[in-house]
């Protein structure tokens, strides 16, 4: 089973060395990872971002599942491009997990960088006088339920984490889902 291996670690300095450790990671659950930064892209050609949108979107076909790290990026939510990704793969009908290595709800993460306040209606919201999601879930709800509906919930540390971008063990769990799902495919072992 291929893995196309979501999220903003790309972007991390280390961001190599991070794509090599899942994809590790995947090898030891007898899983082979796709990680977005395997491409070789010439990244001074005028064409570089539509290169990479082409050759992220050729992994993601060629993938049986995704894993999409959702732990908030530049803001309350998840990262832009990994949440294309994860709609990509579920619009597809591939299996589909992800994982936060923020346990809080996105209504406090929303709190933690605008100004909130309840309305007398029982709504969050923001100084703009724009609706807060609150429903209690780590992030917006077409993502939580793209997981339900097409993998697994996403999945959660209990307490915060010292290093949310370098903690893997909401990943590996991810990984253990993907590795029992193509024990059960027809044909497996």
């Amino acid at each position: 089973m291929k893995i196309y291996l979501a999220g903003p670690d790309v972007f991390l300095p280390d961001a190599v060395e991070i794509g090599r450790r899942k994809a590790q990671i995947c090898a030891q659950h007898g899983l082979t990872g796709l990680y977005p930064l395997d491409n070789s892209v010439d990244r001074e050609a005028a064409v570089a971002s539509l290169m990479i949108f082409k050759g992220n979107e050729a992994m993601m076909e060629s993938a049986d599942a995704i894993i999409a790290n959702l732990t908030p990026f530049r803001g309350p939510s998840a990262d832009a491009g990994t949440v294309y990704e994860l709609g990509y793969m579920a619009g597809r009908g591939k299996l589909c997990l992800g994982y936060t290595n923020d346990p809080v709800s996105y209504a406090e993460r929303a709190a933690r960088h605008y100004q909130v306040a309840p309305t007398a209606d029982g709504r969050l919201i923001d100084a703009e006088g724009l609706t807060v999601e609150d429903f209690g879930l780590p992030d917006n709800l077409m993502m939580m339920h793209a997981l339900d509906l097409h993998g697994a919930p996403l999945l959660t540390p209990k307490a915060p984490l010292a290093d949310i971008w370098r903690d893997l063990t909401a990943f590996e769990a991810c990984v253990r889902l993907a590795a029992a799902h193509a024990q059960r495919l027809p044909g497996s072992l």
